[in-house]
């Protein structure tokens, strides 16, 4: 971090050690108008971060925290198609992908839009041939899609698609991203050969799992149908024309994108073509227009109203102020089921870096951890340690004012879980509350001093609560895109490069190079004793 911002966080942690006391149920007593002041909107999405130990002061902090960082000519520059991906020198700019403006985005002087445009327009065109049967595979119309892809190939249309299942009117969605063998022999089990259509999303048509699966599915394909009818079942989402070709797949059923295209946000491009097919071209259209309405409000919204920064602001005060070390999102929605595992990797493979811009170690903690699982199943699995373990988990609270589905009144039960969660965490219970409550209840005064200890909660644990009408195609876009900018402004205040993924290299390096030594092929020589024994081990169990 730069020396300026440093200072800034210097004063930011002193002022935690001077308000560490401070309850945050006495910030509602000292201002009964809290919630309107602590919460901001953006179109659909009501961002509510009330129920935080933060005031005024420790706001003030963080805004000169970011504008130290220079966060504002950074965000410039993400816009403006500069190559903030320093390492591999590109530009990020995956917010043409959801550009619903008639103005143009320059990148390297030139104006990346028509092809955009092409590449939106190429899918619609063939997302609409095939659920109106008129793209049909040899047996008839496609009845059945298999996307295979890893990663943001993967994550991104696996998320929403679970998302917007009631929106699903399409051939049926399966997604393949393990090597894991059992990953694709589970859905080539269950589908027709002769109506259904793979998809193989990889940039460079080269990445092991993706190219494993997929040479496996054509091998199962061809023995159903012959040879001829890979290049009616199968397309690509690539730009390696002469391997997609190599593959079988026509040239009009490559669907490219590009270099300033990161696969942890690649679901706004042709990667989401899968997603379009099971929604169609309007509801996608919808998703993108969610998404380019956040990245107007983030442009264009003063700091301290700004969604996203104050997410991002948030959790540095918890990250680097408060030292709380994991993140958790907690959807009240069954669709987002897949959610906290999608910012997984947009957080994690993004700012989980430890190296500064200026190729210095970095001088505090980045990236946190962050896990989670819809409500109300994960308040019978780990809600207790949030409640009443010894770690500190901030926790993002999601939750629709409509169900997608209604029935009965499942939906005010779920709504009410929701906001009691968050009630809770923040006020907790007292051990005089604890121990009126038992004595009301006739319970022995020896036993009220043996249990209360246990039934205590602490309190003051910090939730974020975001409420929309809806989980509509738009609020998806939104939601997708107000986390996106939440990572990169941390990661700009952290000094950071939030797009390159090198930490991902080194497993899959070594994994080439055992590889023959797991076939067989090679003798174990120059590994480690573990490695060397584990290796040993393996080839006994296999009988060989």
């Amino acid at each position: 971090m730069r020396e300026i911002a440093h200072t800034v966080l210097t004063q930011l942690q002193n002022h935690r050690k001077e308000t560490q006391d401070r309850r945050i149920t006495d910030l509602f007593s000292a201002d009964p108008a809290r919630f309107e002041g602590y919460s901001v909107r953006c179109e659909e999405v009501l961002f509510d971060y009330s129920k935080t130990n933060i005031n005024g002061e420790t706001l003030e902090c963080l805004i000169e925290l970011a504008e130290a960082a220079g966060l504002s000519q950074k965000r410039d520059q993400l816009f403006s198609g500069h190559h903030i991906n320093v390492t591999e020198d590109r530009a990020v700019q995956h917010m043409a992908l959801r550009n619903m403006s008639n103005f143009p985005v320059v990148i390297d002087g030139q104006d990346v839009m028509p092809s955009v445009l092409a590449v939106r327009a190429a899918m619609t065109a063939f997302s609409k041939g095939v659920r109106n049967g008129t793209i049909a595979g040899q047996g008839g119309a496609f009845t059945d899609v298999v996307n295979i892809g890893i990663g943001g190939s993967d994550l991104g249309p696996v998320m929403a698609a679970a998302a917007l299942k009631p929106r699903c009117d399409g051939p049926d969605l399966h997604f393949v991203s393990n090597i894991d063998g059992s990953d694709i022999l589970e859905v080539l089990e269950k589908i027709p050969p002769a109506t259904t259509l793979f998809i193989v999303a990889s940039k460079t048509f080269t990445t092991q799992e993706t190219m494993t699966n997929a040479q496996t599915a054509r091998d199962w394909l061809v023995k159903a149908l012959g040879e001829n009818a890979v290049a009616d079942h199968f397309i690509a989402l690539s730009t390696a024309l002469d391997k997609t070709a190599a593959f079988g797949i026509r040239d009009d059923r490559a669907f490219g994108f590009w270099d300033w295209v990161g696969g942890r946000y690649s679901v706004w491009s042709a990667i989401g073509l899968s997603l379009m097919l099971a929604i169609g071209p309007e509801d996608f259209e919808e998703f993108l227009a969610g998404g380019h309405a956040v990245d107007r409000h983030f442009q264009a919204a003063p700091l301290r109203e700004n969604m996203p920064v104050l997410m991002a602001l948030i959790g540095i005060w918890h990250r680097n102020a408060c030292g709380y070390g994991t993140h958790a999102v907690l959807p009240y929605d069954n669709h987002l089921l897949r959610f906290p595992a999608y910012l997984q990797q947009l957080d994690m493979e993004s700012n989980g870096k430890s190296i500064t811009l200026e190729n210095q170690a970095a001088s505090t903690q980045t990236g946190p951890i962050v896990w989670g699982e819809p409500g109300t199943n994960g308040q019978h699995a780990f809600y207790q340690l949030i409640h009443q373990g010894t770690s500190v988990v901030p926790a993002d609270f999601l939750i629709a004012a409509k169900p997608a589905q209604a029935i009965g009144d499942h939906h005010e039960k779920l709504a009410a879980n929701a906001f009691a969660q968050t009630e809770a965490l923040m006020q907790g219970k007292s051990a005089k509350e604890v121990e009126d409550d038992l004595r009301h209840a006739g319970m022995s005064e020896a036993k009220i001093a043996q249990l209360t200890p246990h039934k205590v909660f602490p309190g003051n644990r910090p939730t974020c609560t975001f409420l929309y009408p809806g989980l509509t195609p738009f609020v998806l876009g939104q939601l997708v895109a107000l986390y996106e900018h939440k990572v990169f402004v941390q990661g700009a205040i952290w000094n950071i490069n939030s797009f390159d993924q090198w930490g991902v290299e080194l497993g899959k390096e070594l994994a080439g190079e055992l590889l023959p030594m797991v076939k067989g092929e090679a003798p174990a020589e120059n590994r480690n004793g573990s490695t060397v024994g584990l290796l040993e081990v393996f080839h006994k169990m296999r009988g060989k």
